[in-house]
């Protein structure tokens, strides 16, 4: 496993995706595979950045993790910031139109329908979001 522990600001979300794109690459990650995780995993920082410790700054700490059989990667997003369940969020309801629908959410439903599998659990005061995705 791979971790990078960074300050959950915007400006640091290039160096967390080459982070993530260096281990995906290393295992022959498709582009099109890769595309998807980043976007998710844009979305995700951004989030812990924009809202876990708002108005202050604080950590996050991204953790990557190759399996072989079946082969695929999980990253996972931890930071003490506020506590924050996306999973439990209901999905918008993508049907309406963007002038009927709430505003937020999105993002969050993106990523779920991008990934095989989301996680979240809030253990030791801590925010603990996993994403999967099949590499094959």
């Amino acid at each position: 496993m791979k971790e990078l522990t960074i300050e959950a600001d915007e400006k640091n979300l290039e160096q967390v995706l080459d982070f993530v794109n260096e281990q995906l690459e290393a295992q022959g990650c498709s582009l099109k595979t890769q595309m998807q995780i980043d976007v998710s995993v844009e979305e995700l920082f951004v989030n812990i950045a924009h809202y876990a410790y708002n108005p202050e700054t604080g950590f996050a700490t991204i953790k990557i993790e190759i399996q072989k059989e079946p082969s695929s990667v999980s990253i996972t997003f931890v930071d003490k910031g506020v506590p924050y369940d996306p999973v439990a969020k209901p999905d918008p309801d993508v049907t309406l139109s963007a002038e009927e629908r709430e505003i937020g959410g999105l993002g969050i439903f993106m990523v779920k329908n991008s990934m095989d599998e989301m996680t979240y659990e809030y253990k030791d005061c801590q925010n603990i979001l996993t994403i999967r995705k099949n590499l094959k």
